[in-house]
């Protein structure tokens, strides 16, 4: 048994506006999500899955009559040339066919690079198998596969000890088992969301230093806001990004980036990111701006 997660200084947040579930790469259900987050307070949950928006109508049934508001989202990985970005669409409407086309594309291309990576560890000598990571990213109920599945059978195995570990040793950009897919910008996935009606947010921003110039195109593009609150801040980064965020006129959100294991995915917990009430209803406001709602 895991020990018990101890609540943060404080409590836990009242908003959490990044977290993944088995629709994605989590390891809990959206109802085991839903249930966890009631249980913890938290008031706001947003379920920002790796391309799929799957689990939100059942999480929106799931926390009826418990007075957990859901927040659709979905979380979308683009590339750059200085890397891997991520954007968020939150306040969209998940159930948009052209949306759900744009992103049943990607889940498979995923699936596809799953596969490739799994040959690649095998030539490695890392004998998992392709059928054991479907199993773990609950591929037939609709989970999405993706690297962390990939890197818990390699921790299954013992061939490494860590999700981390399997990152740098093997999955990591550039790493010997690593596989791309089909890219994507950041400013394709900014109008993906914007076109859903929703609002598109820069995931964990890396480097504030060079953000606002960055920024520019993305601003351009649609961007609404950037991820401020994030578990893996100190406070003094949380600070710079949300003056960014002020002097740009971008919403500053957040979340935990929770993926449903305290001690072996992210160390990441729901609800520990301080992350204020007043950042939901800046979201709205944006929202009825842009959208015209």
């Amino acid at each position: 048994m895991p020990p018990p997660v101890v609540p943060p200084p404080g409590g836990w947040s009242a908003v959490d506006l990044h977290v993944h579930t088995t629709a994605s790469d989590g390891r809990l259900t959206p109802a085991q999500t839903v249930a966890l987050a009631v249980a913890r307070g938290v008031r706001v949950l947003a379920l920002a899955d790796h391309d799929s928006t799957s689990g939100i109508t059942a999480a929106l049934a799931d926390a009826e009559g418990t007075g957990l508001e859901i927040m659709s989202a979905v979380e979308i990985n683009t590339d750059t040339p200085q890397g891997e970005a991520h954007v968020l669409g939150y306040l969209l409407d998940h159930q948009d066919p052209q949306l759900q086309e744009r992103l049943a594309a990607r889940r498979a291309a995923r699936f596809e690079r799953g596969a490739g990576m799994v040959r690649k560890l095998n030539a490695l000598g890392q004998e998992i198998s392709w059928e054991r990571v479907q199993e773990i990213a609950g591929a037939a109920d609709g989970g999405s596969v993706g690297r962390p599945h990939v890197a818990l059978a390699l921790q299954e195995r013992g061939y490494v000890t860590s999700v981390q570990e399997a990152f740098q040793k093997f999955l990591g950009n550039g790493g010997p088992a690593y596989v791309s897919y089909e890219k994507l910008t950041p400013e394709e996935a900014i109008q993906m969301i914007r076109r859903a009606g929703g609002l598109a947010v820069l995931a964990h921003p890396s480097n504030v230093r060079e953000l606002t110039t960055s920024l520019a195109p993305l601003i351009a593009a649609g961007l609404s806001g950037i991820e401020c609150y994030y578990g893996a801040y100190t406070p003094d980064v949380v600070a710079s990004l949300v003056a960014v965020a002020a002097r740009l006129g971008l919403v500053a959100t957040g979340g935990s980036d929770y993926h449903g294991s305290e001690q072996t995915t992210y160390n990441a917990t729901l609800g520990a990111t301080r992350v204020p009430l007043s950042v939901v209803e800046r979201l709205k406001e944006r929202h009825r701006m842009e959208r015209g709602g």
